[in-house]
């Protein structure tokens, strides 16, 4: 009778909602498939766009990335795929979309597995021994770079990039665009600082209207009267660098004075004008003939540099400004006294240029060039915007490329060869671990499927032909063949990806679900203040 009368114990307080068990984590892995349903129709040369819009902002991408950024995805379990995918952009550029596809096979694989009482924790462990082994393969297929051969170097980077863009909106142009990246790439030396490629966008024109700038280009700067009065071409100038405001400032901004004689009034004007004049004598005394600052050049500043045939631009970005001291050498001041020689930088051909509405200032033939600009045309802003988003991650490619230099083929052949090598190596397990090592396999065999969707064509035949061609002798690298509806060598045909962005994507999908599988109750707490809160 005691028993019976104990009272409940309250662990959590009113209000906190809980939900655990098998219902809990099919719940999780449905919210996860239903992110890679809205996602997987971009896969891929044929892969659809989006258009996510909020208010006058409107976004048209078909980067995986960027569509789940725009989502603002409240579900906590399916934010481990936006996760995925933003760490898959940040750290290889690519394969967002592929990632997130992935992961997603991987859970839905488990989902028989966990309605039959498989316990989780078994899952993980087989699906982290199949990653490893995928992983090691990869790396055993992969093709090494020749780089001592500069023409043949060039020739794989620019397919690469190719590679890269031929999902995205500006496919049509991708050879156009290749070139321009890699030559881009390959200024940067062996740093390869993504942040000295500058991308400037310029409404107008066509796309073959962009240009690539060897150095740094930039849009005019606010300007006062006198600008128009400067030369707005130089050869082999000295280019002086400013963190200085070279303005004269309202006296009621700075300071309030009491004076008892007007001459006393005068006395402080006398010395504001005095110090200005001093700044800008210091930065003629140089030599300098172009003369760029973070902050304002004023109205007088202008003028006086124009009767000496000085450029300046002020209110120079802060990129912009550290683009141009890696590339001309200079060294960016913040003071004009005691300057010299060694803080100036040089650059073969400075010029003003007009390109669609707008001016830019172009400094080209730099000595310390480091840094190249690409400046975009197109119609629109969002159709610029995705250019810049898939030139970014072309760029992306290619400097992982150089750094690491191993490529493999493209077109799901490498999903399909892996997923061969786990279904054979499945047999010599024995236990559970050969289900869940064949799942992991059947999860990758969802890219080339994808694809073949995407395209219009009938998977089932697509994926008959790739098994049969996989078990071959040499067939490793058949994948699908977007130009004939059917398969072929995707390596001879030059669909060539880095072997990172495939080790990446398994990595992050196979510990993105994981994640999920290890998530047995979710406790959402009631924000404090109750429904005001929420509120």
């Amino acid at each position: 009778m005691s028993q019976m009368m104990q009272p409940t114990i309250l662990l959590l307080k009113e209000g906190t909602d809980t939900s655990q068990g098998i219902p809990h984590l099919i719940s999780n892995i449905n919210a996860c498939e239903a992110i890679v349903e809205t996602i997987k129709t971009t896969l891929g040369p044929s892969g659809m766009d989006k258009l996510i819009y909020e208010g006058p902002r409107v976004t048209i991408s078909n980067d995986g990335a960027t569509i789940l950024k725009q989502l603002e995805i409240v579900h906590p379990a399916a934010k481990t795929l936006v996760e995925i995918a933003k760490s898959q952009d940040e750290e290889v550029g690519d394969g967002t979309t592929s990632v997130v596809i992935l992961a997603g096979g991987l859970l839905t694989e488990t989902k028989n597995f966990i309605e039959e009482g498989v316990h989780p924790q078994v899952i993980i462990k087989g699906y982290r021994a199949a990653c490893e082994l995928a992983k090691e393969h990869v790396k055993k297929l992969a093709i090494k770079i020749d780089f001592k051969d500069k023409d043949k170097r060039r020739q794989m980077l620019e397919r690469c990039a190719a590679t890269a863009l031929n999902s995205k909106l500006v496919s049509t142009h991708k050879e156009f665009f290749s070139h321009m990246v890699v030559d881009a790439c390959l200024v940067l030396g062996d740093d390869l600082d993504i942040n000295m490629i500058g991308i400037k966008k310029e409404k107008g024109g066509t796309l073959e209207d962009s240009l690539l700038v060897q150095g740094v280009g930039f849009k005019k700067t606010f300007s006062y009267a006198g600008f128009e009065q400067q030369p707005k071409t130089f050869e082999k100038p000295k280019i002086l660098l400013l963190n200085v405001e070279l303005e004269l400032k309202a006296e009621k901004d700075n300071a309030s004075i009491v004076i008892k004689k007007p001459e006393e009034y005068q006395s402080f004007v006398d010395a504001e004008w005095n110090i200005i004049f001093e700044k800008l004598e210091n930065c003629v005394k140089t030599g300098a003939k172009i003369v760029l600052s973070r902050l304002a050049i004023g109205d007088l500043a202008t003028q006086y540099f124009a009767d000496r045939d000085i450029f300046c631009a002020g209110r120079v970005t802060d990129e912009d400004l550290r683009r141009v001291s890696q590339a001309t050498g200079g060294k960016i001041q913040t003071t004009t006294n005691n300057l010299d020689a060694k803080v100036l930088g040089t650059c073969g051909l400075f010029e003003e240029r007009q390109i669609g509405k707008e001016r830019y200032n172009l400094f080209t033939g730099c000595p310390e060039s480091k840094t190249a600009t690409l400046i975009l045309r197109g119609g629109g802003d969002e159709f610029i915007d995705e250019a810049e988003r898939s030139l970014h991650d072309a760029i992306m490619i290619v400097r992982r490329t150089i750094k690491h230099g191993l490529i493999v083929a493209g077109g799901g052949a490498i999903e399909m060869e892996i997923g061969k090598l786990l279904h054979d190596h499945s047999r010599t397990i024995a236990g559970k671990e050969q289900l869940i090592f064949d799942a992991f396999g059947k999860a990758l065999e969802n890219i080339p499927r994808q694809l073949a969707i995407n395209g219009g064509f009938d998977c089932t035949d697509i994926l008959n032909q790739l098994r049969k061609k996989h078990v071959e002798e040499n067939g490793q690298w058949f994948g699908v063949d977007y130009s004939t509806g059917s398969i072929c060598n995707t390596y001879e045909s030059f669909v060539w990806e880095p072997a990172l962005i495939k080790l990446n994507a398994i990595t992050a999908a196979t510990e993105a679900a994981c994640i999920i599988l290890s998530v047995d109750e979710t406790i959402r707490s009631r924000p404090k203040g109750g429904e005001e809160a929420e509120e």
